[in-house]
Protein backbone atom coordinates (compact mmCIF):
# COMPACT_ATOMS: atom_id res chain seq x y z
CA UNK A 1 0.00 0.00 0.00
CA UNK A 2 1.00 3.62 -0.69
CA UNK A 3 -0.70 5.42 1.91
CA UNK A 4 0.87 7.90 4.00
CA UNK A 5 0.16 6.65 7.62
CA UNK A 6 0.53 3.28 7.32
CA UNK A 7 -2.27 0.13 6.21
CA UNK A 8 -5.45 1.01 5.16
CA UNK A 9 -6.66 -2.19 6.82
CA UNK A 10 -6.54 -0.45 10.55
CA UNK A 11 -9.74 0.70 12.03
CA UNK A 12 -10.46 4.58 12.07
CA UNK A 13 -10.80 4.11 16.10
CA UNK A 14 -7.28 2.85 16.94
CA UNK A 15 -6.27 6.69 17.03
CA UNK A 16 -8.84 6.76 19.94
CA UNK A 17 -7.46 3.53 21.89
CA UNK A 18 -4.16 4.52 21.67
CA UNK A 19 -4.89 7.82 23.02
CA UNK A 20 -6.16 6.17 26.14
CA UNK A 21 -3.02 3.48 26.23
CA UNK A 22 -0.70 6.59 25.79
CA UNK A 23 -2.53 8.92 28.67
CA UNK A 24 -2.29 5.52 30.47
CA UNK A 25 1.71 5.05 30.37
CA UNK A 26 2.39 8.88 30.87
CA UNK A 27 0.48 8.35 34.75
CA UNK A 28 1.81 5.00 35.36
CA UNK A 29 4.25 4.47 38.27
CA UNK A 30 5.19 0.90 37.29
CA UNK A 31 8.58 0.59 35.15
CA UNK A 32 8.13 1.17 31.10
CA UNK A 33 8.92 -2.80 30.67
CA UNK A 34 6.60 -4.00 32.94
CA UNK A 35 4.19 -1.83 31.61
CA UNK A 36 5.10 -3.05 28.36
CA UNK A 37 3.42 -6.62 29.66
CA UNK A 38 0.41 -5.40 30.53
CA UNK A 39 -0.68 -3.09 27.80
CA UNK A 40 -2.24 -4.23 24.34
CA UNK A 41 0.15 -4.03 20.92
CA UNK A 42 -0.07 -0.51 19.45
CA UNK A 43 -0.18 0.50 16.18
CA UNK A 44 2.59 1.95 14.40
CA UNK A 45 3.27 5.60 14.67
CA UNK A 46 2.13 6.20 11.08
CA UNK A 47 -0.86 4.48 11.40
CA UNK A 48 -2.29 6.56 14.58
CA UNK A 49 -1.39 9.75 13.32
CA UNK A 50 -3.15 9.33 9.99
CA UNK A 51 -5.00 12.80 8.85
CA UNK A 52 -9.01 12.54 9.74
CA UNK A 53 -9.44 15.48 8.06
CA UNK A 54 -7.80 17.97 4.72
CA UNK A 55 -6.83 20.35 7.18
CA UNK A 56 -4.53 17.89 9.35
CA UNK A 57 -2.70 16.98 5.88
CA UNK A 58 0.80 17.59 5.25
CA UNK A 59 2.22 19.43 2.33
CA UNK A 60 0.00 19.51 -0.92
CA UNK A 61 -1.34 22.84 -0.45
CA UNK A 62 -1.51 23.76 -3.60
CA UNK A 63 -4.07 20.62 -4.26
CA UNK A 64 -6.34 21.74 -1.31
CA UNK A 65 -7.47 24.69 -1.83
CA UNK A 66 -11.38 26.35 -1.08
CA UNK A 67 -13.31 24.53 -3.86
CA UNK A 68 -10.44 21.78 -5.26
CA UNK A 69 -12.34 18.74 -6.79
CA UNK A 70 -10.09 17.12 -3.72
CA UNK A 71 -12.39 19.40 -0.97
CA UNK A 72 -15.42 18.94 -3.19
CA UNK A 73 -15.14 15.20 -2.99
CA UNK A 74 -14.25 14.80 0.68
CA UNK A 75 -17.31 17.20 1.46
CA UNK A 76 -19.71 14.21 0.62
CA UNK A 77 -23.22 14.34 -0.09
CA UNK A 78 -22.27 18.71 1.52
CA UNK A 79 -20.50 19.81 -0.89
CA UNK A 80 -21.70 23.24 -2.11
CA UNK A 81 -22.16 24.45 -6.11
CA UNK A 82 -23.28 22.82 -8.85
CA UNK A 83 -20.46 20.09 -9.97
CA UNK A 84 -20.14 16.69 -9.53
CA UNK A 85 -17.95 14.68 -7.95
CA UNK A 86 -14.96 14.05 -10.28
CA UNK A 87 -13.19 10.67 -10.64
CA UNK A 88 -9.21 11.57 -9.69
CA UNK A 89 -5.42 9.86 -10.74
CA UNK A 90 -2.90 10.80 -7.83
CA UNK A 91 0.11 10.76 -8.76
CA UNK A 92 3.45 11.55 -7.11
CA UNK A 93 6.27 9.69 -5.10
CA UNK A 94 5.62 7.42 -2.07
CA UNK A 95 4.86 8.63 1.21
CA UNK A 96 3.44 12.09 -0.08
CA UNK A 97 0.00 11.36 1.15
CA UNK A 98 -2.13 9.26 -1.81
CA UNK A 99 -4.22 6.84 0.29
CA UNK A 100 -4.37 8.83 3.26
CA UNK A 101 -6.34 11.68 0.78
CA UNK A 102 -8.08 8.44 0.20
CA UNK A 103 -9.01 7.68 3.68
CA UNK A 104 -10.02 11.27 4.20
CA UNK A 105 -12.39 11.40 1.38
CA UNK A 106 -13.56 7.85 2.33
CA UNK A 107 -15.48 9.84 5.54
CA UNK A 108 -17.08 12.08 3.57
CA UNK A 109 -20.97 11.97 4.23
CA UNK A 110 -23.12 9.89 1.95
CA UNK A 111 -20.35 7.76 0.44
CA UNK A 112 -20.22 4.57 0.02
CA UNK A 113 -15.83 3.78 -0.04
CA UNK A 114 -14.82 0.83 -1.61
CA UNK A 115 -11.19 0.04 -1.92
CA UNK A 116 -9.07 -1.89 -4.25
CA UNK A 117 -5.04 -3.05 -4.95
CA UNK A 118 -4.29 -3.34 -8.10
CA UNK A 119 -1.57 -5.63 -6.35
CA UNK A 120 -4.31 -8.60 -5.77
CA UNK A 121 -7.39 -7.72 -7.63
CA UNK A 122 -8.57 -8.37 -10.98
CA UNK A 123 -11.24 -7.86 -13.30
CA UNK A 124 -13.88 -9.78 -11.47
CA UNK A 125 -13.32 -7.61 -8.74
CA UNK A 126 -13.49 -4.72 -10.64
CA UNK A 127 -17.21 -5.97 -12.24
CA UNK A 128 -18.79 -6.86 -8.55
CA UNK A 129 -17.58 -3.61 -7.50
CA UNK A 130 -19.07 -1.84 -10.61
CA UNK A 131 -22.53 -4.02 -10.12
CA UNK A 132 -22.29 -3.02 -6.29
CA UNK A 133 -22.11 0.48 -7.50
CA UNK A 134 -24.92 0.47 -9.71
CA UNK A 135 -27.33 -1.54 -7.09
CA UNK A 136 -26.15 1.66 -4.20
CA UNK A 137 -27.02 4.19 -6.71
CA UNK A 138 -30.17 3.48 -8.13
CA UNK A 139 -31.67 1.66 -4.84
CA UNK A 140 -30.24 4.28 -2.26
CA UNK A 141 -28.91 7.19 -4.01
CA UNK A 142 -25.69 6.50 -2.80
CA UNK A 143 -22.17 6.97 -4.59
CA UNK A 144 -19.56 4.87 -4.78
CA UNK A 145 -15.77 6.00 -4.11
CA UNK A 146 -13.83 3.54 -5.77
CA UNK A 147 -9.93 3.39 -4.60
CA UNK A 148 -7.02 1.82 -6.37
CA UNK A 149 -4.26 1.61 -5.38
CA UNK A 150 -1.01 0.57 -7.42
CA UNK A 151 -3.25 1.66 -10.70
CA UNK A 152 -0.16 1.30 -12.76
CA UNK A 153 0.23 -2.81 -12.24
CA UNK A 154 -3.34 -3.15 -13.94
CA UNK A 155 -2.69 -4.06 -17.28
CA UNK A 156 -5.10 -2.39 -20.11
CA UNK A 157 -7.69 -5.33 -19.92
CA UNK A 158 -7.95 -4.54 -15.99
CA UNK A 159 -8.28 -0.55 -16.48
CA UNK A 160 -10.56 -1.21 -19.37
CA UNK A 161 -12.84 -2.86 -17.33
CA UNK A 162 -13.00 0.51 -15.24
CA UNK A 163 -14.41 2.80 -18.20
CA UNK A 164 -18.10 1.79 -18.09
CA UNK A 165 -18.40 2.27 -14.35
CA UNK A 166 -16.42 5.74 -14.55
CA UNK A 167 -17.86 6.90 -17.26
CA UNK A 168 -21.66 6.73 -16.60
CA UNK A 169 -21.15 7.77 -12.88
CA UNK A 170 -21.92 4.40 -11.06
CA UNK A 171 -18.24 5.22 -9.46
CA UNK A 172 -16.21 7.57 -8.47
CA UNK A 173 -12.80 6.43 -9.38
CA UNK A 174 -9.73 7.53 -6.63
CA UNK A 175 -6.75 5.44 -8.16
CA UNK A 176 -2.97 6.48 -6.83
CA UNK A 177 0.40 5.58 -8.80
CA UNK A 178 4.01 6.08 -8.26
CA UNK A 179 4.45 5.98 -12.07
CA UNK A 180 3.77 8.60 -14.86
CA UNK A 181 0.17 8.03 -16.00
CA UNK A 182 0.92 9.00 -19.24
CA UNK A 183 2.78 5.93 -19.96
CA UNK A 184 0.82 3.24 -17.10
CA UNK A 185 -2.63 4.79 -17.68
CA UNK A 186 -4.76 4.09 -20.66
CA UNK A 187 -6.02 7.49 -22.69
CA UNK A 188 -9.34 6.55 -22.07
CA UNK A 189 -9.45 6.10 -18.56
CA UNK A 190 -6.96 9.67 -18.32
CA UNK A 191 -9.47 11.76 -20.01
CA UNK A 192 -11.92 10.89 -18.17
CA UNK A 193 -10.02 11.90 -14.36
CA UNK A 194 -8.66 14.59 -12.92
CA UNK A 195 -4.74 14.21 -13.10
CA UNK A 196 -3.63 15.14 -9.29
CA UNK A 197 0.34 15.67 -8.86
CA UNK A 198 1.39 15.39 -5.23
CA UNK A 199 5.14 16.83 -4.61
CA UNK A 200 7.42 15.80 -2.17
CA UNK A 201 7.29 17.24 1.26
CA UNK A 202 9.81 19.74 1.96
CA UNK A 203 11.45 19.46 5.18
CA UNK A 204 9.48 21.95 6.90
CA UNK A 205 6.45 19.67 6.07
CA UNK A 206 8.33 16.67 7.66
CA UNK A 207 9.80 18.48 10.59
CA UNK A 208 6.68 20.43 11.56
CA UNK A 209 4.79 16.32 10.94
CA UNK A 210 7.49 15.10 13.41
CA UNK A 211 7.10 17.76 16.42
CA UNK A 212 3.02 16.80 15.96
CA UNK A 213 3.83 13.74 16.12
CA UNK A 214 5.71 13.98 19.72
CA UNK A 215 2.85 15.81 20.72
CA UNK A 216 0.04 14.69 19.95
CA UNK A 217 -2.29 12.33 21.64
CA UNK A 218 -2.84 10.20 19.20
CA UNK A 219 1.41 9.85 18.63
CA UNK A 220 3.69 10.11 21.65
CA UNK A 221 1.88 12.32 23.61
CA UNK A 222 4.27 14.28 25.08
CA UNK A 223 6.45 11.08 26.05
CA UNK A 224 9.47 12.22 24.33
CA UNK A 225 11.30 15.35 23.77
CA UNK A 226 13.29 15.39 20.07
CA UNK A 227 16.58 17.00 20.52
CA UNK A 228 17.44 19.27 17.74
CA UNK A 229 20.18 17.11 15.92
CA UNK A 230 17.51 14.28 16.02
CA UNK A 231 15.40 15.94 14.38
CA UNK A 232 17.30 17.60 12.07
CA UNK A 233 18.54 14.16 11.48
CA UNK A 234 15.01 12.57 11.03
CA UNK A 235 13.81 15.32 8.33
CA UNK A 236 17.16 14.55 6.44
CA UNK A 237 17.19 10.51 6.15
CA UNK A 238 13.09 10.84 5.36
CA UNK A 239 13.64 12.14 1.66
CA UNK A 240 10.48 13.70 1.88
CA UNK A 241 8.50 10.75 2.57
CA UNK A 242 6.51 11.12 5.76
CA UNK A 243 5.69 7.52 6.15
CA UNK A 244 9.19 7.03 6.46
CA UNK A 245 9.87 10.19 8.50
CA UNK A 246 7.04 8.94 11.17
CA UNK A 247 8.38 4.80 11.09
CA UNK A 248 11.60 6.52 12.09
CA UNK A 249 10.69 8.28 14.88
CA UNK A 250 9.04 5.71 16.28
CA UNK A 251 12.20 3.22 16.14
CA UNK A 252 14.13 6.05 17.35
CA UNK A 253 11.91 6.56 20.66
CA UNK A 254 12.13 2.79 21.24
CA UNK A 255 15.53 3.21 21.50
CA UNK A 256 15.59 6.02 23.45
CA UNK A 257 13.33 4.72 25.91
CA UNK A 258 15.08 0.98 25.72
CA UNK A 259 17.86 3.38 27.30
CA UNK A 260 16.01 4.84 30.03
CA UNK A 261 14.59 1.31 31.02
CA UNK A 262 18.26 0.12 31.26
CA UNK A 263 19.22 3.59 32.98
CA UNK A 264 16.06 3.00 35.31
CA UNK A 265 16.95 -0.75 36.47
CA UNK A 266 20.82 0.31 37.61
CA UNK A 267 19.04 3.20 40.07
CA UNK A 268 16.11 0.89 41.28
CA UNK A 269 17.77 -0.41 44.26
CA UNK A 270 17.80 2.97 46.01
CA UNK A 271 14.51 4.42 45.18
CA UNK A 272 16.57 7.29 43.65
CA UNK A 273 15.93 9.49 40.02
CA UNK A 274 17.78 7.96 37.45
CA UNK A 275 20.02 9.76 34.66
CA UNK A 276 17.22 10.12 32.74
CA UNK A 277 15.17 12.53 35.73
CA UNK A 278 12.42 9.59 36.33
CA UNK A 279 12.28 8.17 39.28
CA UNK A 280 13.91 4.61 40.21
CA UNK A 281 11.62 1.71 41.75
CA UNK A 282 12.05 0.11 44.91
CA UNK A 283 11.71 2.44 47.58
CA UNK A 284 8.38 2.33 47.31
CA UNK A 285 8.04 5.95 46.35
CA UNK A 286 6.66 6.17 42.91
CA UNK A 287 6.66 9.54 40.35
CA UNK A 288 5.17 10.20 37.15
CA UNK A 289 7.45 9.41 34.32
CA UNK A 290 9.56 12.50 33.08
CA UNK A 291 9.57 12.95 29.11
CA UNK A 292 12.46 11.10 27.79
CA UNK A 293 14.79 12.90 25.27
CA UNK A 294 15.32 11.19 21.60
CA UNK A 295 19.29 12.48 20.85
CA UNK A 296 21.28 12.01 17.78
CA UNK A 297 22.70 8.78 18.93
CA UNK A 298 19.25 7.02 19.00
CA UNK A 299 18.37 7.78 15.54
CA UNK A 300 21.81 6.63 14.24
CA UNK A 301 21.39 3.39 15.93
CA UNK A 302 17.70 3.27 14.96
CA UNK A 303 18.60 4.03 10.97
CA UNK A 304 21.41 2.73 9.50
CA UNK A 305 21.59 4.67 6.56
CA UNK A 306 19.08 6.60 4.03
CA UNK A 307 16.94 3.98 1.78
CA UNK A 308 17.85 4.79 -1.98
CA UNK A 309 15.10 6.18 -3.48
CA UNK A 310 14.97 4.94 -6.99
CA UNK A 311 12.88 2.77 -8.99
CA UNK A 312 14.11 1.40 -12.28
CA UNK A 313 11.20 1.07 -13.58
CA UNK A 314 9.36 4.65 -12.92
CA UNK A 315 10.04 8.00 -12.90
CA UNK A 316 13.38 7.98 -10.61
CA UNK A 317 14.88 5.86 -13.50
CA UNK A 318 14.03 8.88 -15.89
CA UNK A 319 14.63 11.62 -13.14
CA UNK A 320 18.17 10.47 -11.64
CA UNK A 321 19.01 9.80 -15.61
CA UNK A 322 18.21 12.91 -16.17
CA UNK A 323 20.16 14.63 -13.17
CA UNK A 324 23.01 12.70 -14.47
CA UNK A 325 23.07 13.95 -17.57
CA UNK A 326 22.65 17.94 -17.15
CA UNK A 327 25.12 17.29 -13.82
CA UNK A 328 27.92 16.04 -16.71
CA UNK A 329 26.95 18.95 -19.13
CA UNK A 330 27.19 21.90 -16.42
CA UNK A 331 30.75 20.71 -15.71
CA UNK A 332 29.40 19.70 -11.82
CA UNK A 333 31.90 16.75 -11.27
CA UNK A 334 30.89 16.25 -7.81
CA UNK A 335 27.11 15.91 -8.70
CA UNK A 336 27.33 13.85 -11.54
CA UNK A 337 29.35 11.42 -9.41
CA UNK A 338 26.94 11.58 -6.78
CA UNK A 339 24.42 10.30 -9.58
CA UNK A 340 26.42 7.73 -10.99
CA UNK A 341 26.91 6.66 -7.22
CA UNK A 342 22.77 6.91 -6.82
CA UNK A 343 21.96 4.75 -9.67
CA UNK A 344 24.93 2.43 -9.15
CA UNK A 345 23.71 1.54 -5.40
CA UNK A 346 20.17 1.38 -6.46
CA UNK A 347 20.94 -1.54 -8.63
CA UNK A 348 20.69 0.43 -12.22
CA UNK A 349 22.05 -1.37 -15.00
CA UNK A 350 26.36 -0.48 -15.40
CA UNK A 351 25.30 -0.57 -19.44
CA UNK A 352 22.70 1.93 -18.96
CA UNK A 353 24.66 4.14 -17.45
CA UNK A 354 27.82 3.30 -20.08
CA UNK A 355 25.13 4.37 -22.99
CA UNK A 356 24.41 7.65 -21.11
CA UNK A 357 27.50 9.06 -20.95
CA UNK A 358 28.77 7.67 -25.03
CA UNK A 359 25.54 9.82 -25.59
CA UNK A 360 26.86 12.63 -23.68
CA UNK A 361 30.39 12.39 -24.83
CA UNK A 362 28.93 12.70 -28.95
CA UNK A 363 25.89 15.62 -27.59
CA UNK A 364 27.54 17.71 -25.30
CA UNK A 365 31.57 17.71 -25.06
CA UNK A 366 31.81 16.80 -28.64
CA UNK A 367 34.28 18.15 -30.92
CA UNK A 368 35.43 20.69 -28.21
CA UNK A 369 37.51 17.35 -26.77
CA UNK A 370 37.19 15.05 -29.58
CA UNK A 371 38.90 12.38 -26.94
CA UNK A 372 35.61 12.05 -24.49
CA UNK A 373 34.18 10.20 -26.87
CA UNK A 374 36.75 7.28 -26.94
CA UNK A 375 37.16 7.67 -23.22
CA UNK A 376 33.43 6.85 -23.76
CA UNK A 377 33.20 4.27 -25.42
CA UNK A 378 36.44 2.65 -23.89
CA UNK A 379 33.99 2.47 -20.63
CA UNK A 380 31.07 1.00 -21.81
CA UNK A 381 33.48 -2.07 -23.68
CA UNK A 382 35.80 -2.16 -20.57
CA UNK A 383 31.95 -2.17 -18.12
CA UNK A 384 31.29 -4.86 -20.42
CA UNK A 385 34.33 -7.02 -20.06
CA UNK A 386 35.34 -6.73 -16.60
CA UNK A 387 31.69 -6.14 -14.60
CA UNK A 388 30.80 -4.74 -11.55
CA UNK A 389 31.59 -3.58 -8.71
CA UNK A 390 34.87 -2.57 -10.53
CA UNK A 391 32.65 -1.51 -13.28
CA UNK A 392 32.43 1.78 -11.04
CA UNK A 393 35.59 3.22 -10.98
CA UNK A 394 36.13 2.98 -14.88
CA UNK A 395 32.34 4.66 -15.42
CA UNK A 396 33.57 7.10 -12.33
CA UNK A 397 36.51 7.97 -14.36
CA UNK A 398 35.06 8.59 -17.40
CA UNK A 399 32.59 10.96 -15.75
CA UNK A 400 34.98 12.68 -14.35
CA UNK A 401 36.61 13.56 -17.84
CA UNK A 402 33.15 14.36 -19.78
CA UNK A 403 32.43 16.83 -16.78
CA UNK A 404 35.43 18.56 -16.57
CA UNK A 405 35.67 18.61 -20.30
CA UNK A 406 35.28 21.86 -22.19
CA UNK A 407 31.60 21.58 -23.59
CA UNK A 408 30.52 21.64 -27.51
CA UNK A 409 27.04 20.61 -28.78
CA UNK A 410 27.97 21.94 -32.19
CA UNK A 411 28.08 18.69 -34.12
CA UNK A 412 24.44 17.97 -32.74
CA UNK A 413 22.71 21.47 -33.49
CA UNK A 414 24.49 20.83 -36.63
CA UNK A 415 23.31 17.79 -37.45
CA UNK A 416 19.70 18.92 -36.09
CA UNK A 417 19.51 21.73 -38.00
CA UNK A 418 20.39 19.68 -41.49
CA UNK A 419 17.67 17.35 -40.79
CA UNK A 420 15.48 20.10 -40.38
CA UNK A 421 16.18 21.31 -43.48
CA UNK A 422 15.55 17.93 -45.32
CA UNK A 423 12.82 17.86 -43.84
CA UNK A 424 11.27 21.12 -44.96
CA UNK A 425 11.84 20.19 -48.10
CA UNK A 426 14.71 21.60 -49.15
CA UNK A 427 18.16 20.13 -51.24
CA UNK A 428 16.60 19.88 -54.29
CA UNK A 429 19.07 17.39 -56.47
CA UNK A 430 22.55 16.36 -56.32
CA UNK A 431 25.48 18.50 -58.28
CA UNK A 432 25.62 16.99 -61.56
CA UNK A 433 29.52 17.19 -61.31
CA UNK A 434 28.89 15.19 -57.90
CA UNK A 435 27.19 12.22 -59.30
CA UNK A 436 28.18 8.61 -59.70
CA UNK A 437 30.01 8.31 -63.30
CA UNK A 438 31.35 5.16 -62.64
CA UNK A 439 28.40 3.31 -65.07
CA UNK A 440 27.85 3.09 -69.04
CA UNK A 441 26.29 6.46 -70.35
CA UNK A 442 26.63 8.42 -67.20
CA UNK A 443 29.32 10.65 -68.75
CA UNK A 444 26.28 11.86 -71.64
CA UNK A 445 24.19 12.97 -68.55
CA UNK A 446 26.82 14.98 -67.70
CA UNK A 447 27.31 12.80 -64.36
CA UNK A 448 31.33 13.80 -63.48
CA UNK A 449 31.95 16.58 -65.58
CA UNK A 450 33.83 19.08 -63.80
CA UNK A 451 34.60 17.01 -60.77
CA UNK A 452 37.65 18.19 -59.18
CA UNK A 453 39.71 15.78 -57.49
CA UNK A 454 40.66 17.46 -54.24
CA UNK A 455 43.99 15.61 -53.60
CA UNK A 456 45.00 17.78 -56.45
CA UNK A 457 44.56 21.22 -55.41
CA UNK A 458 46.55 23.04 -52.79
CA UNK A 459 46.38 21.63 -49.39
CA UNK A 460 44.15 18.69 -51.02
CA UNK A 461 41.14 21.44 -50.59
CA UNK A 462 39.28 22.07 -54.11
CA UNK A 463 36.95 25.19 -55.12
CA UNK A 464 33.87 23.64 -56.28
CA UNK A 465 30.39 23.29 -55.04
CA UNK A 466 28.94 20.52 -52.92
CA UNK A 467 25.65 21.50 -51.40
CA UNK A 468 22.51 21.09 -53.50
CA UNK A 469 21.68 25.07 -55.36
CA UNK A 470 19.45 25.97 -52.79
CA UNK A 471 21.72 24.93 -49.72
CA UNK A 472 24.59 26.66 -51.18
CA UNK A 473 26.28 29.14 -48.31
CA UNK A 474 24.20 27.44 -45.70
CA UNK A 475 26.44 26.76 -42.40
CA UNK A 476 25.14 23.91 -39.93
CA UNK A 477 28.59 23.44 -38.15
CA UNK A 478 29.29 26.33 -35.88
CA UNK A 479 32.21 25.56 -33.97
CA UNK A 480 32.45 27.60 -30.31
CA UNK A 481 35.17 28.85 -28.86
CA UNK A 482 35.77 26.03 -25.96
CA UNK A 483 38.41 23.31 -26.12
CA UNK A 484 39.66 21.91 -29.79
CA UNK A 485 36.93 23.71 -31.25
CA UNK A 486 38.79 26.85 -30.78
CA UNK A 487 41.83 25.58 -33.22
CA UNK A 488 39.22 24.03 -35.25
CA UNK A 489 37.18 27.65 -35.89
CA UNK A 490 40.13 29.08 -37.71
CA UNK A 491 41.18 26.00 -40.00
CA UNK A 492 36.68 25.97 -40.95
CA UNK A 493 37.34 29.73 -41.58
CA UNK A 494 39.73 28.96 -44.27
CA UNK A 495 38.54 25.69 -45.15
CA UNK A 496 35.04 27.74 -46.05
CA UNK A 497 36.28 30.17 -48.31
CA UNK A 498 38.75 28.35 -50.42
CA UNK A 499 35.56 25.46 -50.62
CA UNK A 500 33.24 28.27 -51.97
CA UNK A 501 35.78 30.39 -53.63
CA UNK A 502 35.78 32.96 -51.93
Amino acid sequence: MDDLFGSAAQDSDDGDNDDAADSAQSRSGQSRSAQSRSTPPRSPLAVRMRPRTLDEVVGQQHLLGQGSPLRQLAAGADAAGPAGPSSLILWGPPGTGKTTLAHVIARGPGRKFVELSAITSGVKDVRRVMDDALTARDLYKTTTVLFLDEIHRFNKAQQDALLPGVEKGWVVLVAATTENPSFSVVSPLLSRSLLLTLKPLTDADIEGLLVRAVEDPRGLNGNVRLSDEALEHLVRLSGGDARRALTALDAAAGVAFGDADDVGSAGAGDGGTDADGTAGIGGGQQTTVEPVTVELRHTERALDAAAVRYDRAGDQHYDVASAFIKSIRGSDVDAALHYLARMLEAGEDPRFVARRIVISAAEDVGMADPTALQTAVAAAQAVQLIGMPEGRIVLAEAVVHLATAPKSNAAYMGINKAIADVRAGLGNGIPSHLRDAHYPGSKQLGHGVGYKYAHDAPHSVAAQQYPPDDLVGRDYYEPTANGAERDIAVRLERLRKIVRGK
